[in-house]
């Protein structure tokens, strides 16, 4: 007979291999994090927060803040990227960022996915991104003079179209 811890276990993971994920590498910028936070609640997507942020996340600083939905947020913290690897094993990995060739546009996504997202001013580490290429994206811009969106407007864009092609709204 299964304890309830093992049963807990089971059916958290049966429960987190159907779904996306998000997670952000060492979020430097706190209404960054804020934004994304809330659009993760709105969509009950869970939000992964890996290595050391730039800013407190305890609850004293969330209220202080005035994140009233923070309680809706399922908040993940890891110390790295190989203790949210043992999190989600069910995951497949997609990294974001604005080196990659690939467009987000042309990818198949699936209930799976986990979207990492790597810090504002530095992105994901060089080493991570040339052993994952074939699962790297980047969102295209139209003017080759802007480098890069604001973090909280990449997940956006990309998580919406990851719940729109994995048919969240309309199953």
């Amino acid at each position: 007979m299964k304890s309830e811890k093992q049963l807990f276990t089971i059916h958290y993971s049966l429960f987190t291999a159907l779904m996306l994920h998000v997670a952000l590498v060492e979020p430097e910028i706190p209404p960054n994090t804020g934004n994304i936070a809330r659009l993760c609640a709105a969509t009950r997507v869970p939000l992964h927060i890996v290595g050391v942020t730039g800013f407190r996340l305890d609850d004293r600083a969330v209220r202080r803040a005035g994140l009233d939905y923070w309680p809706e947020v399922s908040l993940h913290r890891h110390r790295d990227l190989a203790a949210l690897n043992e999190a989600v094993p069910e995951a497949r990995f997609i990294y974001l960022t604005t080196k990659a060739e690939r467009s987000y546009t042309a990818w198949q996504f699936e209930t799976n996915d986990c979207l990492v997202f790597g810090r504002e001013t530095r992105g994901l580490p060089e080493d991570l991104l040339h052993a994952n290429w074939e699962r790297c994206l980047t969102i295209p811009m139209l003017n080759s003079k802007v480098r890069s969106l604001n973090l909280a407007t990449a997940v956006a864009i990309v998580l919406y179209e990851a719940l729109r092609q994995t048919r969240a709204f309309n199953p």
